[in-house]
């Protein structure tokens, strides 16, 4: 998909209803918040499960990074898209049409945290010993990885680029390995994909310290852009709820899907305000 690699023209849809033609493809562009063949892998059940469920094509798609997905989003070039909370945040302030209509459920909650990690080596073991040391965070748009771990650091009395150095790496999994090798001291990444990190082998825990974990943050969002009639709409959002199929929702990391709605987000639009974020501005850097 061209929208993937660069940024997309024209001015967003003005309502969820404006466009109604038939869809041949569901184009669902999903958050890179880890490599894309591990998020295109996870997502395989999903995909066809949809295709069963709404009777009709499935275009799974990964954007390059976390400003690409808004933008396709917001220029109504993705049906469904699957966001981080920050990154929803940032599309919904630029296209009011976006509606949140689902997110997953683990354990009886729809909400997760964020951890933060230093190297065992180096001898970060508490919040204090990251002063002056280098701390690798996602995208600058990322929620787990960048705002959340940020936000617990600023808790802690260190703010960036005065009692350490941030570095944006991307992607979660490459938080946790550049902590791990040490090429930085700390890192800041979902503790849902830390642990899956771990359970995998991926990552060697021995070599880590836990610092500390982020209070509650709400799931990330599935969304609906415009120009999908009410009928595959509502189709689409009962194949959500209904989803029940523990080999389907393993690699999702879910127990099943709940409701969301845009007030569901308040407190990421207060996080941003607490560390003085411009929403733009995350998009331009990013």
């Amino acid at each position: 998909m061209a929208f993937l690699t660069s940024a997309c023209s024209g001015e967003p849809k003005p309502s969820p209803t404006a466009q109604s033609a038939p869809v041949k493809t569901l184009v669902v562009a999903l958050v890179p918040d880890e490599d894309a063949a591990t998020v295109i892998q996870d997502n395989q059940g999903l995909k066809s499960y949809l295709e069963i469920t709404l009777d009709v094509p499935v275009e799974l798609v990964v954007s390059t990074d976390y400003s690409t997905l808004i933008e396709a989003a917001t220029r109504n070039k993705s049906n469904l898209t699957y966001f981080g909370p920050l990154s929803y945040v940032i599309a919904r302030s630029r296209a009011t049409f976006l509606e949140p209509f689902a997110v997953r459920l683990k354990d009886g909650a729809s909400t997760y945290k964020a951890v933060l990690i230093g190297n065992r080596e180096q001898g970060i073991d508490s919040f204090d010993a990251v002063r002056g040391q280098t701390v690798a965070l996602g995208d600058p748009a990322s929620t787990g990885s960048r705002l959340f771990p940020q936000l617990r650091l600023a808790e802690a009395g260190l703010q960036p680029n005065v009692d350490y150095q941030p570095v944006f790496l991307g992607t979660h999994d490459a938080v946790a390995k550049a902590v791990e090798r040490g090429t930085a001291a700390a890192g800041g990444l979902s503790q849902v994909i830390y642990e899956k990190l771990v359970e995998q082998g991926t990552i060697n825990p021995d070599k880590l310290v836990v610092l500390g974990t982020s209070s509650a943050i709400p799931q990330y969002p599935w969304t609906m852009g415009s120009g999908l009639n009410e009928e595959l709409r509502q189709a689409i959002k009962q194949s959500f709820y209904n989803l029940k199929d523990p080999a389907l929702l393993q690699p999702l990391r879910a127990d099943g899907f709940v409701p969301a709605q845009d007030s569901d987000y308040d407190s990421i639009r207060h996080a941003a305000r607490v560390l003085e974020l411009s929403l733009p501005e995350l998009v331009t850097k990013s």
